[in-house]
């Protein structure tokens, strides 16, 4: 597979610097000057679903989001291939889905046993090096130091040129990726500019204090990235680069509470996904079906770089573009917690089927359980002061089946899996996940080797003991591990 490649990548560098470029039968470096081709600028933030004011959220101002939006290209239906952040990074950086690299189950390959991409695999900025490009990941929108990676396979530790561009050569288009905290980021709750009495928590969630801060604490770090952004474009600006710049941003996957990371519901799956580039777009508003992959082949378009027959990513502009019938997210292990969802949404409506559903929605894992907001609605549950919505969250099982009807139903309450006038849809939805599964080759369909999982957690309990203070905390995990062996020997 790496002969072609290297083919195309001539052809494309060929077309761009024309024939004049090659002297004594060498093409020019990829980086003369006559090199016009755009920079590619991925902005990541953490943790954080869709909630700016270009999508409708008034407790806040995100300007600077919001401009991007108003001279971009919005995606409003844009979904995360997994709501959780090694899997969702693998496929990002790989345009591949992460079952179908075997990179699906969270912070896996940590270990002793390794995950190997498939040979004919390689990492998006790899290929864009290989195509005259540097390259770089960095941190925070200053970018003083390397950026999150997260991915669950072995891959060359020298993927990066740099933390940012300003170690490109003249001329040099670049291809960066900026990694923004995002929901991580919570400012002092003292100098913090919303108020939990203003905050407006969904339906499936209780009105309790301890709920209001915490969606408080969120909205004051959807600001905080909002001014990120506003820094980095500012840069691109300030350097005379923004003309011919395509700037793309996204969050890695929605709100870590109850019913946002690390599930398949809206809060978790549904992204912002918007793409900057006033020199080469004109603003518009699109709602055709897009996952977050489909960066990677959009962004080698823009750079005229061949798209790679095997990636599952799709470009989203020019003539090889192609609507996608439906978006599939997927989430499977997450740290000590076994798990396996898939949701489908098509058209109007979101299914989602739990592998597991003898299980609870909220299953024991210690890195969520010891969030505020899940202690609350615990004790709340044992208080009996949950509704039949915010109920479903913490009971014991789930339905195996959910289907939702999102433009009568956005915040998915209703489930009409049951409802036999819905037959037809559910048979179309499950279809639609049966094709996938087949065609992607969704490696979560066969049990993690014991191996493997094994090999993962003593890597996550040998990093807990190494801490202070983590004793309760390793005793939790261990738990946990015991909890997942016996559910899975009684086959739940």
């Amino acid at each position: 597979m790496d002969l072609p490649a290297q083919n195309c990548n001539r052809r494309n560098f060929l077309k761009v610097l024309g024939a004049g470029a090659v002297i004594a039968g060498l093409p020019a470096p990829l980086w003369a000057k006559k090199d016009n081709r755009p920079n590619i600028v991925w902005i990541v933030a953490e943790d954080m679903s869709r909630h700016f004011g270009y999508n409708g959220e008034t407790t806040i101002k995100t300007p600077n989001v919001d401009r991007m939006a108003e001279e971009g290209v919005v995606f409003e239906n844009a979904y995360i291939t997994c709501p959780v952040c090694s899997p969702g990074r693998s496929a990002m950086v790989t345009g591949m889905y992460q079952t179908t690299i075997g990179a699906h189950q969270h912070r896996s390959g940590r270990g002793t046993e390794k995950i190997y991409l498939p040979r004919h695999v390689k990492p998006i900025p790899q290929i864009f090096r290989e195509a005259g490009y540097y390259v770089s990941n960095g941190s925070g929108p200053q970018l003083k130091g390397a950026g999150k990676t997260d991915y669950n396979f072995v891959y060359d530790k020298n993927l990066y040129d740099g933390p940012d561009w300003s170690g490109r050569k003249p001329g040099q288009p670049f291809f960066a990726q900026v990694m923004l905290k995002g929901g991580k980021y919570r400012s002092d709750r003292n100098n913090a500019p919303v108020s939990p009495a203003d905050v407006k928590l969904p339906p499936y969630y209780p009105d309790d204090p301890v709920m209001r801060q915490d969606w408080a604490e969120y909205l004051n770090s959807v600001m905080t990235v909002d001014k990120n952004v506003g820094q980095v474009i500012q840069r691109l600006k300030d350097e005379g680069l923004a003309d011919n710049t395509v700037v793309i941003f996204i969050t890695d996957h929605g709100i870590s509470h109850a019913r946002g990371k690390q599930f398949c519901y809206e809060e978790g799956v549904h992204i912002p996904f918007v793409v900057w580039s006033p020199g080469k777009l004109k603003p518009a508003v699109r709602k055709d079906l897009i996952a977050h992959i489909d960066m990677a082949a959009t962004s080698m378009y823009f750079a005229g770089i061949d798209i790679p027959d095997y990636l599952e990513s799709r470009p989203l502009f020019g003539k090889d573009a192609k609507p996608r019938e439906y978006v599939v997210s997927a989430r499977d292990r997450c740290d000590e917690t076994v798990e396996r969802i898939r949701s489908v949404r098509k058209g109007n409506f979101k299914y989602i089927r739990n592998f597991h559903h003898l299980r609870p929605h909220l299953q024991p894992n210690a890195y969520k359980d010891k969030k505020p907001t899940i202690v609350r609605l615990r004790e709340l549950h044992v208080l009996g002061k949950l509704d039949k919505n915010q109920l479903s969250i913490v009971t014991s099982y789930r339905q195996p089946e959910e289907l939702y009807d999102l433009e009568k139903d956005p915040w998915e309450l209703n489930n009409l899996a049951l409802d036999k006038s819905y037959k037809n849809q559910m048979k179309e939805m499950q279809a639609a996940l049966a094709e996938w599964i087949e065609q992607s080759g969704d490696k979560g369909q066969y049990p993690e080797p014991d191996a493997m999982y094994d090999s993962d957690m003593k890597v996550y309990l040998d990093g807990m003991r190494s801490k202070a203070n983590m004793t309760e905390h390793v005793k939790v995990i261990e738990r946990n591990i015991a909890q997942m062996k016996k559910w899975q020997a009684e086959g739940k």
